[in-house]
């Protein structure tokens, strides 16, 4: 296993159809790109959320991603009917992609959610210039993969992380399966797959190697 870096990554993009699903899926990298890009500039992108539940993603935005300039763009399509909205999520991703981005994040297109799923097949037709991520999302129907992309936390990033979930996103806290076992327990496989004690795992469908 061969690690490797993105150097001069400045400009990020994040999809999430959901409150909460960049930073289940992707919160540690957040945490990582913050640390070590001081001039980050992120535009934040999400297909649905009420007012209460996005304004817990602002804020959750903000601790994820401290000293970042944050660019929002919430929208407000309908939860789980996200392709009966196709154009909207089209146009939602297309303008996002005019600012240009070095990185995107994105869920996977094996996620069993519909909305979820349509995240991930627009945002690479709409950057073509830029490296793809998508991220996992543990959920009851069980459709974890197989991942190509690790990023290794350090036990004080993954538990900061979890931390970071519980304080900013209180209305999930009654769910069953918001817990820090389910999202440390993730986190562990996967640092087991990458030999790393904790770390949040991706695929990447496409990359240009530079030698």
């Amino acid at each position: 296993m061969l690690p490797f870096a993105l150097p001069g990554v400045r400009r990020v993009a994040l999809f999430g159809a959901h409150p909460d699903d960049i930073e289940i899926g992707a919160g540690g990298l957040l945490l990582t790109l913050a640390d070590a890009v001081p001039d980050l500039e992120v535009r934040y992108v999400l297909l649905s959320g009420t007012p209460d539940r996005q304004a817990e993603a602002r804020a959750a935005a903000a601790a994820f991603l401290p000293g970042a300039r944050i660019t929002f763009a919430l929208h407000d399509l309908p939860d789980g009917r996200a392709p009966a909205h196709w154009e909207r999520a089209k146009e939602a991703v297309q303008a996002a992609a005019a600012g240009g981005a070095d990185l995107v994040v994105a869920p996977a297109r094996d996620d069993a959610h519909q909305d979820h799923r349509l995240l991930a097949e627009l945002a690479p037709t709409a950057f073509r210039d830029a490296v793809v991520l998508h991220y996992e999302i543990p959920k009851w129907d069980g459709d974890l993969g197989r991942r190509n992309v690790y990023v290794p936390l350090p036990d004080e990033r993954a538990r900061r992380k979890v931390e970071l979930l519980h304080a900013n996103f209180p209305s999930q806290k009654d769910r069953d399966w918001w817990d820090d076992e389910v999202f440390l327990g993730l986190a562990r496989l996967r640092g087991m797959e990458c030999r790393s004690r904790y770390a949040e795992a991706y695929t990447c469908e496409k990359a240009v190697m530079s030698l």
